[in-house]
């Protein structure tokens, strides 16, 4: 059994704590599918790393983010997120997303492999960062973020902070979340991660859900900015 999960419903949740789901029970993920490193990663406090106090003077030409399943490099959207990119960029450089946990999974309703919480638990932030604003909003409409999309969660206006997720199938959301790059390398890992799918806890069971933890463990062993 899945769970279908709205457009509004995923708009109000993209950073809130993950709901539990009773559903199907979890299978052994078979290593024919995914060729992924085991992982030691933890959830963890944030580690400090201070705000940018301007723009980037130079444009971005990637941003890679090497996990234990392989590299997914982004290109980031200079001219489009200018602020957005400059903020990740410093965290990358701070080395705030190092050895931490991808933590929200959707594969029903819309396609997204969320990360970029230190916490792991949906609501972490980079220490000491004030909130800043939307850009390069998409429009309303089918499919107004499609595959390879990488955008900003968050949760509501000038929200932003750390946490980004990667859309590996065409999906329609609300116009809310800044647009700051486009997967250039490693959409068809993310993809057969969300083949394999997410899972909710039930009791002491992990079950099968639209909208859960990632079945496949992803760790962001570390992130670089070139």
């Amino acid at each position: 059994m899945k769970r279908v999960v709205t457009a509004t419903v995923i708009a109000a949740f993209l950073l809130a704590p993950l709901p539990s789901f009773a559903g199907r029970k979890v299978e052994k993920i078979s290593e024919t599918e995914l060729k992924c490193k085991s992982t030691k990663a933890v959830a963890h406090a944030a580690p400090k790393v201070l705000p940018p106090k301007m723009l980037l003077k130079k444009p971005v030409k990637s941003i890679t983010f090497v996990t234990n399943c392989g590299n997914i490099v982004v290109e980031p959207l200079n001219n489009l997120a200018p602020l957005t990119v400059t903020a990740i960029t410093a965290l990358a450089k701070g080395q705030f997303y190092n050895q931490t946990l991808c933590h929200r999974m959707m594969n029903s309703g819309a396609y997204f492999l969320q990360c970029g919480d230190p916490t792991a638990s949906g609501s972490g932030s980079p220490t000491g960062w004030k909130g800043y604003i939307d850009e390069n909003l998409p429009k309303v409409g089918a499919k107004n973020y499609p595959a390879g999309t990488v955008a900003m969660a968050n949760s509501g206006p000038k929200t932003n902070g750390s946490q980004f997720f990667l859309v590996y199938q065409d999906t329609q959301l609300g116009p809310d979340y800044t647009i700051w790059g486009k997967i250039t390398k490693g959409l068809d890992l993310v993809q057969k991660v969300g083949a394999v799918g997410a899972y909710q806890m039930s009791g002491t069971q992990a079950m099968y859900a639209g909208d859960g933890y990632p079945i496949q463990t992803v760790e962001i062993v570390k992130a670089k900015a070139k």
